[in-house]
């Protein structure tokens, strides 16, 4: 029969960063454990659970006992079996005893080819085991793979020396079956149906009647939210409440840590003073988030107010004594963050340009110093390509990194660019200088905001090009799943300002540009632009694009890259012609018959070949040559107007002809020049089919 089965290890307070990944691990190990084992029954629901002293799951439907199973084990070869009078051999009788197998007659097993021979096999019905065999085994298994980002060595239950490790001290074990305990053990404890509810709420421990009593029992009488995902919902939704008419300040990873911290989340309100709105509310809120765990506040316009939100584990009547604590303490804080700002603007960004060159960036590529001198001459470079003022664009490149040197960033790196920002606009700089500061490093993250005016896509496109040029000519290319200069995300940046800021420039110039003050060195800018491309490849199937229509756009050798959303776009709707598939196996066959000749297909704006009329047979090849000259004008007219689509569409007409065309003539024809002749009319067609992208790609 079927039941819901919950496990628990009750532990001393995991660490916060990684409750979130631990408690999804124990979860995801037990269930695949089971579930491969055949007790978990079909869509079965399962409960996640995590708080910060407990690793739990929850499965609906367990079975107690696995369903019997038929089997079928291949014991050998009947040649090898069986002698030649049909007896069995030594090699059989001594696989038979190995198995277990000794007092089975020889005779009653099973023949059946395994393939390649005629061979003998063990069939039967193996007996469903119990589930406490298969939740030990499953235990053991998930326990071992979790993703621990440091193990404890401690003392297990009546131990005098440190005999487990685990990611904390673990002190109960639940494992429930309906209303059962499963008779297993884990970290030297014995499964039982007692845990512990809050450290300070809670009456003490708790005994559970079943498994399904487990989180209604936990909440009613634990003062404990044991799901991670409906405890954060509390909290988000409590933070809303409290907030009023102002808005929460809610990242993502402080809703994790400080769901990771409380097991009875209650949200207090607290004040500080509100000369402290005279620091940059960047500072402010990060010295909230980082070092208390608050929750700043802002009104409808974003602008911070004195106010905060602290998500406590403890609730009472009187939180006076609570709020006051985190205020003192929040004071403090506040207080170094303006002593940061006011001696940070005692210098000035051109001030702090020197201590840049005590900086190390890399052993192999120099200081922080000399990289702001090539960043600087890499941004004026790049200026033209983004319209933007070369002047402006070099001058808040070397400004750019100057704030890593201040107080405030030093304290909290998170800040840099955010700072200078600031700092900038204190010294006097034009705004257009100081906004290219703040948003060179954009964007950080996916979906982050790209910068918004030209001298700052230029100093960012100048950050990121350096880095991946200087990196890749040392050698440092990422491998694998490492990156640890975060080079993919570099390269990421590069394209999505290409694109979608629309930018007319191919990569060539700008991958030469960035290389110059380091020397391509060997293969470095060939892989470097790979690199680039294969990063390209991963944007555009992001976009919802196939493989197929990446490849026929971008291994073609993509020109200004913000074209190639609206190839794409072209190439899509080409497909949906009835046409489509013929012309781009067409295209394809073309290809392969000039390349056993030794001629490349090229594309793009390509001039064509000359081909001589006289030497055309009149019909089918007359006619392919006549339609092509016509095709190509009205070709190269749409492609010149960004008509993309238009272009590949006029291509449509052209099919009867070229079917007509492989059906009646022979490209390889015994006299060369009319061999030459047909070959070169077929390198024109390819040019102008490829003209927007390489469609025989779409017949892959």
């Amino acid at each position: 029969m079927s039941a819901p089965l919950v496990v628990e290890l009750f532990t001393e307070e995991l660490p916060p960063k990684a409750l979130k990944r631990l408690g999804q691990a124990f979860a995801d190990a037990v269930v695949a454990g089971l579930a491969a084992r055949d007790f978990v029954e079909p869509d079965a629901a399962v409960t996640p659970y995590a708080s910060p002293r407990r690793l739990a799951v929850a499965i609906a439907a367990v079975r107690a006992v696995a369903p019997d199973k038929p089997f079928r084990e291949k014991l050998l070869p009947v040649s090898v079996a069986f002698d030649a009078a049909g007896k069995p051999t030594a090699a059989l009788t001594g696989k038979l005893k190995a198995k277990g197998l000794a007092h089975v007659d020889p005779a009653t097993l099973a023949r059946g080819s395994d393939g390649k021979a005629e061979a003998l096999f063990h069939e039967g019905i193996a007996k469903g085991g119990p589930l406490a065999d298969a939740l030990q085994a499953v235990l053991a298994d998930a326990i071992g793979a979790l993703p621990i980002p440091k193990v404890m060595s401690y003392a297990g239950a009546g131990g005098y020396w440190n005999d487990e490790k685990f990611v904390r001290p673990a002190h109960r074990l639940v494992a429930l079956h309906g209303a059962d305990v499963v008779p297993v053990t884990a970290l030297g404890l014995a499964a039982g149906r007692v845990t512990m509810g809050h450290r300070f709420l809670s009456r003490g421990e708790l005994t559970l009647a079943n498994a399904a009593a487990y989180a209604p029992t936990l909440e009613a009488e634990g003062k404990v939210i044991p799901s991670f995902a409906a405890r954060r919902a509390a909290i988000v939704a409590k933070l809303e409440a409290a907030a009023g008419a102002d808005t929460p300040v809610m990242p993502e990873a402080l809703l994790d840590e400080v769901a990771s911290l409380v097991e009875w989340p209650v949200v207090y309100a607290g004040e500080f003073d509100p000369a402290f709105l005279a620091v940059p509310q960047e500072c402010l809120i990060l010295t909230m988030q980082l070092n208390q765990k608050y929750f700043a506040l802002t009104d409808a316009a974003g602008k911070l107010g004195n106010r905060f939100l602290v998500v406590s584990n403890l609730e009472t009547r009187d939180p006076k004594a609570i709020v006051g604590g985190n205020e003192r303490v929040l004071r403090a804080r506040l207080a170094d963050a303006r002593f940061f700002f006011d001696q940070d603007r005692k210098a000035s960004l051109e001030s702090r340009l020197p201590k840049l060159d005590a900086v190390v960036y890399h052993n192999q590529l120099g200081t922080l110093g000399a990289r702001v001198a090539r960043l600087a001459a890499l941004a004026k470079a790049i200026a033209p390509f983004v319209g933007a003022d070369p002047a402006a664009a070099e001058r808040a490149a070397r400004l750019a990194k100057a704030d890593l040197v201040t107080d405030m960033v030093g304290e909290f790196p998170e800040l840099q660019g955010t700072m200078g920002r600031y700092y900038a606009l204190h010294d006097g700089e034009p705004a257009v200088i100081a906004d290219a500061i703040a948003e060179h490093y954009a964007p950080r993250f996916a979906g982050d905001a790209l910068p918004a005016g030209p001298v700052a896509q230029a100093v960012a496109l100048a950050d990121k090009l350096e880095a991946l040029a200087g990196l890749f000519s040392i050698g440092q290319v990422p491998t694998g799943d490492k990156d640890p200069f975060a080079l993919r995300r570099a390269a990421l940046g590069v394209l999505r300002i290409l694109i979608e800021k629309r930018v007319p420039v191919t990569l060539g110039p700008l991958l030469d540009a960035a290389f110059a003050p380091f020397g391509p060195g060997k293969n470095a800018g060939a892989d470097l632009s790979q690199f680039i491309t294969d990063r390209l490849k991963g944007y555009l199937k992001d976009q919802g694009y196939t493989t197929n229509e990446v490849a026929a756009v971008v291994d073609a050798g993509p020109g200004e890259l913000w074209l190639v959303p609206s190839q794409l776009a072209a190439i899509r709707a080409f497909e949906k012609l009835p046409e489509a598939p013929a012309l781009a196996a067409a295209n394809k066959r073309i290809k392969n018959i000039l390349a056993k000749t030794g001629i490349t297909v090229t594309y793009g704006n390509v001039p064509a070949v000359p081909v001589d009329p006289s030497l055309l047979a009149p019909g089918a090849e007359t006619e392919l040559s006549r339609q092509f000259a016509s095709v190509r004008s009205e070709v190269d007219a749409k492609c010149a107007s960004g008509d993309w689509q238009g272009a590949l569409l006029a291509l449509a007409a052209t099919r009867p002809a070229v079917d007509r065309f492989f059906d009646d003539v022979m490209v390889m024809a015994d006299d060369p020049a009319v061999r030459q002749n047909r070959l070169n009319l077929l390198a024109n067609v390819a040019g102008t089919m490829n003209r927007v992208a390489d469609i025989s790609k779409l017949a892959q």
